[in-house]
C-alpha cells in the first residue's frame, strides 16, 4: 500500500474491519479492530472497537441457499449474487465504522471472507493436473469502491494453489492471539460446520493443527427449518430440550466416513447439506420419530463429533486442559451440556469465549480483519501445518479504490 495513502495508518496503531458470513447464512458479522505494535511484530495486540451483525435480506438469503445446489448455480445467477453481496458487505463495513464514531479514511483495510458457495479441496484429476477449487462470493472490488478502503477478499485459493485445503484459516490468528506457554488449548468453533484448533503449550506455529470436526449447527438448522415452518434454528436449544436422543439413529450417524479421515481435512454443505438433511427426514418418517427427538439426536451428534475428534486425533498427542467454544453453537445450552458430557470425563474443561474474556460472535470477523492486515503488508498468513499447503503463502486478493 502506498504509505502516502489516506488509508495508511501508523505502523504501531492501525484500524481494520473484518467481515464474515458462515455456512449457517445467518447474516454478516462486521468487526472493527485496533491493531497495535508494528507490522513486523510477532504477536500483535488486537482490541475490538465495534461489532455488528446484519441479517441478510430474506431474498438474498433465499438466493444463497438456492445456489448451494450446483445445478441451480448458473453463471448469471452467481455473477449477480457476487456483486449483490459486495454491496451488502460494503454497507455492513460502513455501518460498523460509523457505529464507532469513525470515518472510512481512518481504516487501513477491510478483510472479507465472503459467502462460501462451494468448496472442493480434494484434488480432481484433469488433463494431467490435480485441481482443487473453491467459490466464495461477495465482490471485493465493490466493497473497495463503496467504502474507499482497500479490501482483501477470496482468501482460500492461494492456499489451495499450494496444495492446501484452503481451510481452516482462522487458526493463524488463533495462534497469534490465544497461545499459552503452559497450557494446551482447544478452540472449538461451532458455526454451520464445527472446527477445532489445537494450540500445544509453548509450541511454535509449526505445532498448531486444526481441522473440521463435522457438522456444527448445519444439521440442527436444517431439520428445524424443515419441521418447524418459519423457524431457522433451535434458539436456546428449546426444541432439543423437549426431545430424546434416538440411540439407533445416533449410532448410524456415527458411521459417517468423514470422522475417520485423517487431518488436514475440511468439509461443508457438500457433505452435510440438503441431501443429508433429506435422508434424516426420510428416516424420521419411516421410524415415526417426533420432530423434537430428531433435533435432540442431531444436536447430540454435533457434540459427539467434537468429542470423537479429540479422542481419535488429539488426546494421545496433545492432551488438553481447556476447550473454548465459540460460534452460534455456544449459545445452545443443550449442545453445551452434551459437549461437557463428552469432554469433561476426559479431563477437558469446557468454557465459552465470553467466559474467558473474548467475544464469540465477533471472533471470526476479527480473524479476517487481522488476516487482511497481514495480506496488505505482503506477509504470509496461512499455517501450512494446518491446511496441508506445501509452504507459507500470502492469502487474499486485494482490491483498491482509486481516489484523486
Amino acid at each position: 500500500m502506498d504509505p502516502t495513502s489516506k488509508n495508511a495508518a501508523p505502523q504501531d496503531r492501525r484500524y481494520a474491519v473484518g467481515l464474515m458470513s458462515g455456512t449457517s447464512v445467518d447474516g454478516i458479522d462486521a468487526a472493527l479492530i485496533e491493531i497495535r505494535e508494528g507490522a513486523a511484530s510477532e504477536r500483535p495486540e488486537v482490541r475490538l472497537i465495534a461489532f455488528e451483525n446484519t441479517p441478510y435480506p430474506a431474498e438474498a438469503r433465499d438466493e444463497i441457499f438456492a445456489l448451494f445446489d450446483p445445478s441451480r448455480a448458473t453463471v448469471d445467477r452467481l455473477g449477480l449474487l457476487n456483486v449483490w453481496l459486495g454491496e451488502l458487505y460494503a454497507e455492513a463495513a460502513l455501518s460498523v465504522i460509523g457505529s464507532a464514531g469513525m470515518a472510512p479514511e481512518d481504516v487501513a483495510v477491510i478483510g472479507s471472507h465472503g459467502q462460501t458457495i462451494y468448496h472442493a479441496p480434494e484434488p480432481q484429476r484433469a488433463d494431467g493436473y490435480d485441481l482443487r477449487f473453491t467459490v466464495q462470493i461477495g465482490e471485493g472490488a465493490v466493497i473497495a469502491a463503496r467504502t474507499g478502503i482497500p479490501c482483501v477478499s477470496d482468501f482460500r485459493p492461494a492456499d489451495m494453489a499450494e496444495q492446501g485445503q484452503g481451510a481452516p484459516l482462522v487458526p493463524f490468528t488463533e495462534y497469534l492471539l490465544y497461545r499459552e506457554e503452559r497450557r494446551t488449548l482447544l478452540l472449538q468453533n461451532i458455526g454451520g460446520i464445527g472446527n477445532v484448533t489445537v494450540l500445544p503449550a509453548g509450541g511454535g506455529p509449526e505445532r498448531v493443527y486444526a481441522f473440521d470436526t463435522g457438522p456444527g449447527n448445519m444439521l440442527i438448522d436444517g431439520v428445524v427449518a424443515a419441521l418447524y415452518p418459519g423457524m431457522t434454528m433451535d434458539a436456546g436449544g428449546a426444541i432439543a430440550a423437549g426431545g430424546s436422543v434416538d440411540g439407533p439413529l445416533l449410532d448410524r450417524l456415527r458411521q459417517e466416513p468423514y470422522y475417520a479421515l485423517p487431518w488436514p481435512k475440511s468439509t461443508g454443505r457438500e457433505r452435510f447439506g440438503a441431501a443429508y438433511v433429506a435422508e434424516l427426514l426420510r428416516y424420521r418418517e419411516e421410524r415415526g420419530m417426533s420432530p423434537a427427538d430428531l433435533v435432540a439426536t442431531v444436536t447430540r451428534l454435533t457434540a459427539w463429533s467434537i468429542g470423537d475428534a479429540y479422542r481419535r486425533w488429539i488426546r494421545d498427542r496433545d492432551p488438553a486442559e481447556l476447550l473454548i467454544v465459540g460460534g452460534g453453537g455456544s449459545y445452545n445450552p443443550v449442545l453445551l451440556r452434551f459437549l461437557k458430557q463428552e469432554m469433561e470425563p476426559m479431563g477437558v474443561r469446557v468454557a465459552t469465549q465470553e467466559e474467558v474474556g473474548h467475544h464469540s460472535d465477533a471472533k471470526e470477523a476479527i480473524a479476517f480483519a487481522l488476516l487482511a492486515d497481514y495480506a496488505i503488508a505482503g506477509r504470509p498468513n496461512n499455517l501450512p501445518a494446518v491446511t496441508g499447503a506445501r509452504r507459507p503463502a500470502v492469502l487474499g486478493k486485494i482490491s483498491y479504490a482509486y481516489r484523486e
